[in-house]
């Protein structure tokens, strides 16, 4: 090699040591800049807390102004010098050190110190380099550089008081595969929630448009708020389409994870009309109804999507259908639980007496459509009488001691409201939530909790279709992408045996009466057979001995008024009788009840 390029090596090696340092000098200035830009702020509330105590206690004979000065002098520490400051110490004192020291030191110290100090650079060097690596691979857009860039402490404080954010501070803006986080510092009244309905104002001082999505949430400790703009998602460029080996519900936006609903849990499903409900639960269904101990019985009074899964559930799309299959799924329950060993929590699920999962679509319809359900029956002595029947006792008998018979019921609607799509004794025993773009924070509150708003479970801002947020007690607010299903794919599924009860007897051989739909058929409110006493009947009939009137409350799910008023009329009327123990039983002569 050359001297001329060997002169040339050492000149590319020295320029690029000198772009390096250049480099490390500007982020460890830009560093400074930021942190005293945050800290700064809190010298000036130190400051103006000294004089309060000052004012106070001018004598200092109390622990206010010693307590204050010692907090100014904290908050003076914390805050760094500039780095023009800082080299300007440093070079200082080493020279002084250097001008003091130097003569003194002997060349044994010399070569030991030369060794320590090659060292201790080497060392920084390293560190400084795999400290300032970008380890995360992003690559801002154009909008994102926009973003971060007003995002910044220095420019957020210029404008926030023309914004009406004065008191709010942002700190150091990081890009994350969910899109750009920054924490806020909230000084005065300021809170997480103020700041939530001021998102007009920060939506402006940054310039972002109007469809990207900002969430403001609470921060990890008092007087901080964290400001999330989700400008990707980190589900972009995954294939969401739904196959049997990619069977995930969906993926997590923020963490890129798959998320699953395990069976076994009571589910509320909502959203409202598009929101894409149907296609969200396909994945679950399939779940529920795959494996020799799985079944899934469907209630879909609309009769659209339940007609595509005929061919591997039971589906009722009538009303008349849907009160007989609660009632067989009642009867199922009671009798698993009757017969449930002593000290086991849990059915275990079998081929013959799998797990069944119960899912009403539209909840609202049935509420409504299967709530009054008038029938023809003729009765002991022979007559025929008129009496209406409803299949909300059942279902809220099977949301509330279902689990334990691993009956599970999920529950479908796209009007969230308590006492409308969501009946009141339902409600209190879902287990998870998952819910779509809903109407109103109402509805919102209604589905994933009161604090759901105060949370970051803005359900009422998430876009229409596909996305959704599950609260299990364990995720955090993080929207979900739902994986698509399409209706081909789940009508190409193989086929299954539907679930029915086994061992129901024929209604001739049972003596029980034959239930005919009627309609516009005048009722004696006298003569039927309400739903409470259909329930205690039925649980009579199915226990494996004699029942007291006690037990038939844990049984039936019923109030002890309610089962002493049931346990009358079927006494009354003769259905029932009681042993001389006290027990009840059914009559055995002619036996007769109302299903």
């Amino acid at each position: 090699m050359s001297q001329s390029q060997v002169w040339r090596t050492h000149r590319q090696y020295i320029a690029t040591a000198a772009r390096w340092s250049a480099d490390r000098w500007r982020k460890e200035a830009d560093r400074r800049r930021t942190l005293r830009a945050d800290r700064k702020p809190l010298v000036r509330d130190a400051r103006r807390a000294l004089a309060t105590a000052r004012a106070i206690d001018p004598e200092g004979v109390t622990p206010l102004r010693h307590r204050a000065e010692r907090e100014l002098r904290t908050a003076k520490r914390r805050v760094p010098d500039p780095m023009w400051l800082f080299a300007a110490k440093t070079a200082t004192a080493l020279g002084v050190a250097g001008y003091v020291w130097l003569p003194q030191v002997s060349v044994r110290a010399w070569v030991w110190s030369a060794i320590a100090v090659v060292a201790a650079v080497t060392a920084l060097t390293v560190w400084t380099a795999v400290r300032g690596r970008d380890t995360t691979g992003l690559t801002p857009t154009a909008e994102e550089t926009m973003l971060l860039k007003r995002l910044q402490p220095q420019h957020w404080k210029e404008h926030a008081e023309q914004r009406g954010l004065a008191g709010t501070l942002t700190g150091r803006p990081k890009l994350t595969d969910a899109g750009i986080v920054v924490a806020v510092r909230l000084d005065g009244t300021w809170t997480a929630t103020k700041l939530r309905s001021a998102e007009d104002h920060v939506r402006s001082l940054l310039g972002a448009r109007t469809s990207l999505r900002i969430q403001i949430k609470a921060g990890k400790q008092g007087g901080w708020a964290e400001l999330m703009l989700r400008t990707r998602s980190a589900a972009d460029g995954d294939d969401l389409t739904w196959t049997p080996e990619r069977r995930s519900l969906g993926i997590d936006t923020v963490t890129g994870e798959q998320v699953t609903v395990p069976l076994g849990e009571r589910l509320l499903i909502a959203g409202r009309s598009g929101a894409g409900k149907s296609v969200a639960s396909r994945p679950l269904l399939f779940d529920a109804s795959e494996g020799p101990a799985n079944a899934l019985v469907i209630i879909d009074l609309k009769r659209v999507e339940g007609r595509l899964w005929d061919h591997r559930a039971r589906v009722a799309s009538t009303p008349h259908e849907v009160i007989d299959v609660t009632d067989e799924l009642e009867t199922e329950m009671l009798e698993r639980l009757s017969v449930l060993p002593k000290g086991q929590d849990t059915w275990t699920p079998t081929p013959d007496r799998p797990r069944i999962t119960v899912v009403v679509d539209e909840g609202a319809e049935v509420m409504t459509a299967a709530d009054k359900v008038p029938y023809e029956m003729e009765a002991a002595d022979g007559k025929t009488r008129t009496a209406n029947r409803s299949a909300l006792p059942a279902l809220e008998s099977i949301a509330r001691m279902g689990r334990a018979a691993c009956i599970d019921l999920w529950w479908m609607t796209q009007k969230p409201t308590i006492g409308d799509g969501i009946p009141k004794q339902i409600a209190p025993q879902i287990g998870v939530s998952i819910c779509l773009a809903v109407r109103t924070p109402a509805e919102a509150r209604v589905v994933l909790g009161e604090d759901a708003q105060a949370k970051g479970w803005t359900a009422d801002e998430l876009p229409v279709p596909g996305v959704a947020l599950i609260r299990d007690g364990k995720r955090k607010p993080d929207p979900v992408k739902v994986r698509y299903m399409d209706k081909a794919v789940v009508i190409a599924l193989p086929d299954r045996t539907p679930w029915a009860r086994s061992g129901v007897p024929t209604t001739e051989a049972a003596g029980t009466p034959t239930l005919t739909l009627v309609k516009d058929t005048e009722s004696d409110p006298a003569l039927a057979v309400d739903g409470a006493t259909a329930r205690v009947l039925k649980a009579i009939k199915t226990a494996d001995e004699l029942v007291r009137q006690k037990d038939l409350v844990t049984l039936t799910g019923l109030s002890k008024g309610a089962v002493s008023k049931a346990v009358k009329t079927l006494t009354t009327g003769g259905t029932v009788v009681r042993t001389p123990d006290g027990c009840l039983t059914t009559t055995r002569g002619d036996e007769s009840a109302a299903a």
